[in-house]
């Protein structure tokens, strides 16, 4: 073999070894010390320790968010032994979080988990942000007049993202587990449901100025039905 044929051979012997250690190192890639790994360059998903949300349902899973109306200067209706709402509306929240995070149906997240104020947009935009399958802003109602007003109200805003399906099973389920005058699903235009972009229902569980409904509201048995009552809303809503 000539000088050049020695050279041609050499430099194709390079180009082999080159091929071999690179497809080596592809291999190394998808062993069982990386395995599934995929570089950030050649995928479109979620770099490693990136919490991207996904579309809601994923993995058997329904994002609920539940978000206790008022909170920090904003305290929302006085009751009527004088206790506030924004107290009340966290309870609830609290045990309507609980129940749902022991489903493995439902993947709960809450609008705020102590006293602070929270701007109505910001409630919507948490749910919005989740791409969630569901907004439960929950409230106590108030009325100021001679008469007594009492009963639970559910609204929603828009017709037909499910909001209203959603907001009858919950009002109905409220109403028959609290046994409270049905005063109705009504259609409003509330700031946290109108610039919700997923289905959002406001349930106004009681009247805090009545005192029969606030004792209810207020004790440990009524809050309970009341989580259980929505809890179970929205296992219909979904199991449908």
């Amino acid at each position: 073999m000539g000088k050049s044929g020695k050279v041609a051979y050499f430099m194709a012997t390079l180009g082999i070894i080159f091929v071999l250690l690179s497809l080596g190192g592809v291999i190394t890639l998808g062993s069982e010390g990386n395995a599934g790994y995929v570089h950030p360059f050649l995928s479109s998903g979620p770099s490693a320790g990136e919490d991207k949300p996904v579309p809601g349902g994923a993995e058997g899973k329904y994002r609920i968010v539940i978000d206790p109306g008022h909170g920090g200067k904003d305290p929302g209706a006085t009751s009527a032994s004088g206790k506030e709402e924004k107290d009340f509306t966290l309870a609830l929240a609290q045990k309507v979080y609980e129940l749902l995070r022991q489903d493995p149906m439902f993947e709960p997240t809450l609008t705020r988990t102590s006293d602070e104020f929270i701007e109505l947009e910001d409630r919507s935009k948490v749910a919005n942000d989740l791409n969630a399958d569901a907004l439960i802003s929950l409230h106590g109602n108030t009325y100021e007049g001679p008469e007594t007003v009492s009963g639970t109200e559910t609204y929603y805003n828009n017709e037909g993202d499910g909001s209203h399906e959603l907001a009858k099973d919950i009002h109905q389920h409220l109403i028959e587990a609290l046994g409270f005058r049905d005063r109705g699903v009504r259609q409003e235009d509330w700031k946290v449901l109108r610039t919700s972009e997923v289905p959002a229902v406001l349930a106004e569980i009681g009247f805090l100025t009545n005192a029969e409904n606030e004792s209810v509201l207020l004790s440990e048995a009524g809050q309970d039905k009341a989580a259980h009552a929505i809890v179970e809303a929205l296992r219909e809503y979904f199991g449908k």
